[in-house]
Parts: C-alpha cells; sequence; structure tokens
C-alpha cells in the first residue's frame, strides 16, 4: 500500500471509494444526488471546488494501483485562527479493518503538522478517533457549530497548538450545503 496526495486522475475513483464507504450508514449525511450517492461523496467534490482546499491534505490510499482509500483536511476557522477540519475519512469496504484507516490518518495529521497547521477538529467516533490523539473539542476550548455533537465532536492539537486557540470551529463553506 503507498498513500500520497491525489491527482486529478484520482477524482473518479476517490468518488466510488466514498460513495461506497458511506452507503448505507447510519451516521451519513443525507443524499444529494439524483444517484442517491450519500452527501459524503458529493461533499468531497464540492470541497475540492471551494477556497478551503487544501491539495497537500487530500491524501489516497492505493493498492497494486487502485484507490482504496481517501482522506482529506480543509481550511477552516477557529474564531478568527485558520483550523483545519478532517473528513471525510473512506476506505473501500472490502478493505476496512486492514489498517488503510489508520495509515490515512497518521499520514494527514503527519502532513498537516509539517505545514505547521495548529489543530484538526473532526465529527466522528472517540473510541476510533481517540487513538490519534483526538480528544473532546470542548476540553480545549473548541466550540462546535451544532452542540447536539457533543463528544462526537472533538479535535487533535498539532505542534503549532496555542493554549488561547479558542471559539467556535467554522468548517469549510461546503460542509453547511450537507
Amino acid at each position: 500500500m503507498l498513500i500520497r496526495r491525489e491527482t486529478p486522475a484520482d477524482i473518479p475513483a476517490i468518488r466510488a471509494v466514498t460513495a461506497a464507504a458511506f452507503r448505507g450508514a447510519a451516521h451519513s449525511a443525507p443524499p444529494v444526488e439524483p444517484g442517491g450517492d450519500p452527501g459524503e461523496a458529493t461533499l468531497v467534490g464540492w470541497l475540492r471546488d471551494d477556497p478551503g482546499w487544501i491539495p497537500e491534505l487530500s491524501l489516497v490510499a492505493t493498492d497494486a494501483g487502485a484507490v482504496v482509500g481517501h482522506v482529506v483536511c480543509t481550511r477552516g476557522m477557529l474564531g478568527e485562527t485558520p483550523a483545519l477540519g478532517l473528513g471525510p475519512l473512506s476506505v473501500s469496504p472490502e478493505r476496512q479493518g486492514a489498517g488503510i484507516g489508520s495509515a490515512l490518518m497518521h499520514a494527514v495529521l503527519g502532513a498537516a503538522d509539517a505545514l505547521s497547521e495548529p489543530v484538526v477538529v473532526l465529527v466522528g467516533e472517540p473510541a476510533f478517533y481517540g487513538r490519534f490523539g483526538f480528544v473532546p473539542a470542548d476540553g480545549l476550548g473548541i466550540t462546535a457549530p451544532d452542540p447536539q455533537w457533543g463528544a462526537y465532536f472533538q479535535a487533535r492539537p498539532l505542534t503549532a497548538h496555542r493554549p488561547d486557540l479558542r471559539g467556535t470551529f467554522r468548517y469549510a463553506a461546503p460542509f453547511d450545503r450537507l
């Protein structure tokens, strides 16, 4: 398996992997296309067209040249400070549980840290994301855009994090379209 930046040739495969990974998931965003693809598949395309897109933080996992996973971080704001929102993270259903998602997480967090980003936030399962250093965001003074997210709204401080980075997090604009 190889993890690398996405290329334009990967876009259809990323959409297919994301759609397959979230199809039927209880936590999936509502379908937003006539084909019934989960909202996450459409979201990645919307994000790619948004000023918040950071090409260095859209990574694919490939095996024998085929895309089997994808993760992306996009520009958000923590109060008035730039920060990152992570997601979606997608792995082909037949490859889930093989460590691909973990490898993608380690790679994107390392890349974000190398870019001197201060913090990454996400909405996800605490038992899974806690393995990567994510903690409840409110414990760091970071407020979710939706208070109902509770413990599922998590943050991972990076090397450039400062304790005074507090406030309400705003995701890239395409997240508001879901």
